[in-house]
């Protein structure tokens, strides 16, 4: 009798147990099916990135009902993509603005960084940039943000881009400190991870787009089709910011910030620090850039073209929603402390 008691307690515990299980699965499904997804283009995962991994790694965006996907994109297919309509927003910088400045319905709304978080490494007995002339140099793609610094830093130093040196798209991130270090091209523009792989293997800095005035770049930005601002006004504030509390919390938490891409690019927190320490300068107040940021941007991509004068930055930029959603939060008193 007594056995048989404690079998119907059992029974009755684990079919308690079971539905219980049943109705969390439930709601947990039914929570996600509630989600807007949401696929994003970036170029790479790295800290370049950092605004849209933080705040999909913090949960922002599922804060704002989104479930976002970021999907590594060289620059000119995710402006494809955003023509299309295959993706409503890409994080791109220079590949960005030349399609714009050309007539594409795009604008940037959003930016990380005002500095470019770039570095031009070489094989070691190449001593200075003059050496480069018929060299073979990578960058992630032709026209994306890397090219056109490359294009600008060669005319620095005396060197004609599309006669002296051998220009070849080698692919995002580390792909071309894997090219550059297997003989494939002589020198590449590396961002801050695929940077401190090169110091480790013995490769020389020849030169770092980081320091001074001289160069500006909106990288880490959000780029989205003019429709999409006039026909889901809601969605693009939601993820605009979502994406700027990436961008504070990347500012202000540097021990969160480390922690997330040390698991996120799987390195050590040491190497994750110095990561971070490399970008932490660059990264913006608010998520925008005043307007001589903005002609200077422009400037090092017109300056390559058949274009003969800057088009109105109204048409390439337009940080109304960022400013909006900055002012919100600071309303808020919204700290990124998480």
């Amino acid at each position: 009798m007594i056995v048989r008691d404690n079998l119907r307690q059992q029974l009755k515990f684990t079919t308690s147990f079971l539905i219980g299980l049943l109705v969390i699965l439930c709601f947990a499904q039914r929570s996600k099916a509630q989600l807007r997804y949401v696929p994003v283009g970036i170029p790479s995962i790295s800290i370049s990135s950092g605004s849209f991994i933080i705040a999909k790694e913090a949960g922002f965006y599922r804060e704002e009902g989104l479930n976002v996907d970021l999907v590594v994109m060289r620059g000119a297919p995710a402006i494809q993509g955003l023509i299309g309509g295959t993706v409503p927003f890409a994080s791109s910088g220079g590949a960005g603005m030349l399609p714009i400045v050309r007539g594409a319905p795009l604008r940037i709304i959003f930016t990380t960084f005002s500095r470019p978080m770039f570095w031009v490494y070489s094989k070691p007995e190449i001593r200075t940039v003059e050496e480069l002339r018929q060299k073979k140099i990578g960058v992630s793609s032709i026209g994306s943000g890397p090219d056109t610094l490359l294009r600008a830093m060669l005319k620095k130093y005396g060197l004609d881009s599309s006669r002296d040196v051998v220009i070849l798209s080698t692919g995002p991130g580390t792909a071309r400190f894997f090219s550059l270090k297997t003989g494939v091209t002589d020198a590449a523009v590396l961002n801050e991870q695929a940077a401190l792989m090169a110091q480790e293997a013995g490769l020389r800095q020849l030169f770092s787009f980081t320091q001074g005035e001289e160069f500006v770049e909106v990288q880490g930005s959000i780029v989205v089709r003019e429709t999409l601002l006039e026909s889901d006004p809601v969605l693009v504030e939601k993820f605009a910011r979502a994406t700027l509390k990436g961008a504070l919390y990347l500012k202000d938490n540097r021990s969160g910030s480390v922690a997330i891409h040390a698991r996120v690019l799987k390195v050590s927190e040491n190497v994750a620090n110095r990561i971070y320490d490399l970008a932490r300068p660059g990264v913006t107040t608010d998520g925008t850039v005043n307007e001589k940021i903005q002609r200077k941007a422009l400037e090092q991509i017109v300056e390559r073209t058949d274009i003969k004068e800057l088009p109105p930055l109204g048409k390439v930029f337009d940080f109304g929603i960022t400013r909006k959603v900055y002012a919100g939060l600071e309303a808020k008193g919204w700290k990124a402390t998480r």
